[in-house]
């Protein structure tokens, strides 16, 4: 366990310059975003006032100004997006560049006196925890960010929305943001899931090369195929045989033979097929 630790806070640190930059990216492009739809909209709400227009007049035909107003932009959504992405790209160069690094620092790594497949979880644990503190900081920034549009933005022309209502008016942010526990569950642990077997991909072609990008995408192949065999067995063979939660249950059993294929075949790699 200390030497996962080890390894976790290792690999964290690794990425924390870049961590650190899509964190500061997300917050100063919103802030921003913030600042300039909601001056924008004071302006035309001062311009017609000076034109004589009511204040009901002006909601009618303006609208309210809401969170949502930013929540459709790309200042708002754009780096949430470049984040998503950049992290997608992580899962792949976490393993890469210890290959093609200045130094094959990979070797280091697997000489190291611990269990070869702690640096399997290491790395997976990494990826995990960089997504949970990104998107828990997110919360923080919509909070902080809901309190300066209540400062920019007039009461009686501003639309107040609770942390819920902009979670869920914002189409991404439901995935993000599951609205039960369950749900949490089972959105982030296929995202998990689908790491694992990213990951062992790449040690199938770290370990045969070309053939091992073949054997990679069949193992990704049979992997999806046993995670949603329960669907398939429903919607061909059984004919609406399973009730939803028996379906629930059962993809939540091939999720964990997945996983355990997963740690299973990517320790075997690790201990039999890549050298030192």
């Amino acid at each position: 366990m200390k030497n996962f630790l080890k390894l976790t806070n290792f690999e964290l640190n690794r990425f924390s310059k870049i961590y650190i930059t899509l964190i500061g990216l997300t917050l100063v492009m919103q802030t921003i975003g913030m600042i300039l739809l909601s001056s924008s909209y004071m302006s035309d709400v001062e311009e017609q006032l000076a034109m004589g227009n009511s204040m009901e007049w002006i909601t009618i035909n303006l609208g309210t100004f809401s969170f949502s107003s930013l929540t459709r932009t790309f200042w708002f959504g754009g780096p949430i997006i470049i984040a998503i992405v950049t992290l997608l790209i992580y899962v792949f160069f976490i393993w890469y560049r210890d290959w093609f690094g200045k130094n094959t620092f990979i070797y280091r790594l697997l000489m190291i006196p611990t269990a070869r497949i702690n640096l399997f979880f290491a790395k997976a644990s990494t990826i995990f925890l960089m997504v949970l503190g990104l998107i828990s900081l997110q919360l923080v920034f919509i909070l902080l960010e809901n309190e300066l549009l209540k400062i920019l933005v007039s009461d009686a022309f501003r639309e107040d929305q609770s942390l819920k209502q902009i979670i869920f008016n914002f189409d991404y942010m439901g995935v993000l943001y599951p609205n039960s526990i369950i749900q949490f569950f089972i959105n982030y642990g296929i995202g998990f899931m689908a790491v694992f077997v990213i990951f062992t991909g790449i040690l199938f072609e770290r370990c045969y090369r070309l053939k091992g990008i073949l054997f990679g995408i069949l193992f990704a192949g049979v992997s999806l195929l046993i995670f949603i065999s329960p669907i398939l067995l429903q919607v061909t063979i059984l004919n609406e045989f399973f009730y939803p939660i028996e379906i629930f249950i059962l993809m939540a059993i091939t999720g964990l033979v997945v996983i355990s294929g997963s740690i299973w075949m990517s320790h075997y790699l690790l201990n039999k097929k890549i050298r030192v």
